[in-house]
């Protein structure tokens, strides 16, 4: 079987706007959750978030240095974050000056919702005004395989083209699945990721229609808050997560900067509930077997999970659960980067794998902030509460799940 290692990496998230600056702030143990300021929050029960900042400085999200302004009208807000992490991955890698075959260079980029800000603002403007101003942009600024043809378009990769929508699974299906088209022989170099711009007032008004969202409002730095005791709810977050994946041979080759490798991948469906994980999260717990089997790996192996972990109340216990008795009698530890980061939903899978490649390449495991009243399920687990934690990590393992009971688990190692 191929090896696929990663060659590439770029992020627009809460955190920072640059794979260098989110880590440096991860590492801190500084959130990104602040009050909503882009709308009127104040007649939603979450009245938090987690957005990019905008600006010009280091580290914040400047789309104009990437997209002319007037392009950017033609994109929602979640492709235009896709496309901008994707230009630093793409130039990371090196592949903004590649003048190999670029018909084997595909696209693997989804969203769990896609455009969802610009349906809502064209049926306001459908109702009040007609359909006589409606944009003829509208349906391809949304759509969500936008995101995966705008990139595709900007660097000429001409390989194969995907979107997945797996909701809050879809960053890690996408690089699965681009790890399986360079296996098979479909690609040599697979730009994946997810991208995600659901924070927006049907958004918000609709996760907290389900009582999904924390309400502490007057808290945001301490809202999301993985298996402590306190946690009432997750937080809705934005941004994207891509990287560059290439077959080990072809990366060597042209003499390419070699991060890690993805060497396992698993996937499994839950076919229990439309939003609740299965009791004790057996289909993670497959998902992360599946994920073992494929690196040829056992629990042992494993240094480091970045959990799924969202804060809410059924998935962290069932995640806990899953991982305490697969991993019972290790040396791995476990924490939720989403503490800081919110959920990024669609995006957080490729946002969180990327933190596993910097755990590997650091030796450092990012904490779980606000644990300062764990459950007590929790037991002696090692959750890196609070600060992070410097080990040597030759293996991490990367954990999404989704509603509809949709789970993705990825092996990354220390390429060798």
């Amino acid at each position: 079987m191929k090896r696929v290692v990663v060659t590439g990496m770029g992020i627009v998230s809460p955190v920072g706007c640059g794979v260098e600056y989110a880590w440096e702030n991860l590492i801190a143990g500084r959130s990104g959750i602040r009050k909503i300021e882009d709308f009127d929050a104040s007649e939603l029960a979450c009245q938090i978030a987690g957005v990019p900042v905008r600006g010009t400085e280091p580290g914040q999200y400047n789309p104009d240095a990437v997209v002319e302004p007037r392009e950017q009208r033609k994109m929602d807000k979640c492709i235009l974050y896709g496309v901008v992490a994707a230009d630093e991955a793409v130039r990371d890698a090196g592949l903004d000056t590649y003048t190999g075959d670029k018909t084997r260079i595909g696209v693997s980029v989804g969203s769990g919702i896609g455009g969802l800000n610009t349906i809502y603002e064209n049926c306001i403007e459908l109702a009040n005004s007609g359909p006589r101003h409606i944009s003829p942009f509208f349906i391809p600024k949304c759509i969500i395989n936008m995101a995966a043809g705008h990139i595709s378009i900007k660097y000429g990769f001409k390989g194969p083209n995907v979107a997945l929508v797996t909701a809050c699974a879809t960053g890690a299906h996408s690089i699965g699945e681009g790890v399986r088209l360079i296996q098979h022989g479909d690609a040599d170099i697979m730009v994946c990721g997810g991208c995600e711009g659901a924070v927006g007032k049907i958004g918000v008004a609709g996760f907290s229609a389900m009582k999904a969202l924390s309400t502490r409002n007057d808290d945001p730095a301490g809202a999301s808050r993985p298996w402590d005791k306190g946690r009432d709810g997750f937080i809705m977050s934005e941004g994207a997560g891509i990287l560059v994946l290439e077959e080990y041979e072809h990366a060597v080759a042209r003499g390419a900067k070699i991060y890690a490798e993805v060497a396992g991948y698993g996937l499994s469906g839950d076919a229990y509930h439309i939003t609740a994980p299965a009791e004790g999260g057996e289909g993670g717990a497959r998902a992360m077997a599946a994920a073992l089997k494929d690196a040829g790996l056992t629990p042992a192996d494993v240094d480091y999970i970045n959990a799924h972990g969202t804060s809410t109340g059924l998935g962290d216990m069932g995640e806990l659960a899953a991982v305490k008795n697969m991993f019972a009698g290790t040396n791995a530890c476990m924490s939720s980067t989403k503490s800081m980061t919110g959920h990024l939903l669609g995006a957080a899978g490729a946002v969180e794998a990327i933190f596993c490649v910097m755990a590997i390449r650091n030796g450092i495991v990012p904490p779980t902030i606000n644990l300062t009243d764990p459950v007590d399920e929790v037991g002696d687990f090692d959750l890196v509460p609070n600060v992070a934690k410097k080990r040597k990590v030759d293996v991490a393992l990367s954990n999404s799940f989704g509603f509809g009971g949709t789970n993705a688990s990825l092996v990354m190692k220390k390429a060798s």
